[in-house]
């Protein structure tokens, strides 16, 4: 009974005009509360309202970003009731098709003042143009290890600009990137806005400390991220924590150099690592080693996989028999 009551208030809350639009919209991605009223036209109060009666049933998520708020569908299962709502509204309804010209514009303003406000900071966040590293070489890397089909959850840790959940989208059921940076989350916003990733989310958090459950992703990647880390061994428990049984971690860096020339003016905590230093960092996080790929480059670049090990399953089955 529970389960038919929560289902039959959510399909009370979608039942009005401006919430199913509200659900239509975000199935294209987050939107703060302000960027609603400015494509649908209505007060801020009145969107508040219908916002919290969705998030109160399930049928939006509402997540905390500093000052601001972002309402998107959530990711799962749980998200499966809105997107089929979603699913049956028509396409060529004429208030949908003005709510996505509108989106489209709010979204579009949205890309320039976060690639403005960047630029003005004057960070090069293209690490790997400013180090004339091979970026084509190491995304077919990657697709290689990841093979096309609808695959499990992906969790990107450092996400930066979005690009690794742009390329790796269309092979997996979800996508989640997460970065301690708010300019570089707008810029993924921006990024990841298009047709083709509505299953896909990004989020502020620290990766010391991710707000994700155990088991939770079938494939972590960690792309030039650790060489920033101070507690690079720390970040790779974390990711571990939050890998499936069996699932894999794809850790994407600098191989160990002795150019501080070229890595200096870019803040870099390491000179790369060795294959002895990963590894090590893996045997203490309990995942496998698997054959690392070398993309050679000015700066080499090693992609090292690791296998969530299967022998974890039986410390899971004795504490959930403790408990």
């Amino acid at each position: 009974m529970h389960i038919m009551e929560h289902i039959l208030a959510s399909l009370r809350a979608a039942a009005e005009p401006t919430r199913l639009r509200l659900l239509a919209l975000a199935a294209r991605g987050a939107f703060c509360v302000m960027e609603f009223t400015e494509i649908l036209g209505q007060s801020q109060p009145r969107l508040s309202r219908h916002l919290k009666l969705l998030c109160d049933c399930g049928l939006l998520d509402r997540v905390r970003e500093g000052a601001n708020v972002w309402f998107a569908l959530p990711t799962g299962e749980d998200g499966a009731l809105p997107r089929e709502l979603v699913a049956r509204l028509p396409p060529d309804d004429p208030i949908l098709e003005a709510d996505r010209r509108q989106a489209a514009r709010v979204l579009a303003e949205r890309a320039r003042i976060a690639s403005e406000s960047f630029r003005q900071k004057g960070a090069d966040w293209d690490e790997m143009r400013a180090l004339d590293l091979p970026a084509q070489a190491v995304e077919d890397a990657l697709l290689a290890l990841i093979p096309p089909g609808p695959g499990g959850r992906l969790l990107d840790i450092g996400t930066g600009t979005g690009r690794v959940l742009e390329l790796l989208a269309p092979r997996v059921r979800q996508a989640l990137g997460i970065d301690a940076s708010k300019a570089m989350l707008a810029l993924a916003r921006a990024r990841l806005s298009g047709p083709g990733f509505a299953h896909t989310a990004v989020r502020l958090a620290d990766m010391y400390r991710l707000p994700l459950a155990d088991h939770s992703f079938d494939t972590v990647v960690l792309q030039m991220v650790l060489h920033h880390a101070e507690d690079p061994a720390g970040a790779v428990r974390e990711a571990t924590r939050v890998l499936n049984i069996g699932g894999m971690l794809l850790v994407v860096d600098l191989a160990e150099h002795d150019r501080t020339d070229q890595t200096a003016k870019l803040a870099h905590r390491w000179a790369g690592f060795s294959d002895e230093t990963i590894n090590q960092m893996f045997t203490t996080a309990e995942v496998e080693w698997r054959d690392p790929v070398t993309i050679p480059g000015p700066l080499s670049i090693r992609i090292w996989p690791a296998v969530r090990k299967m022998a974890d399953a039986a410390a899971i089955t004795t504490r959930e028999l403790a408990l």
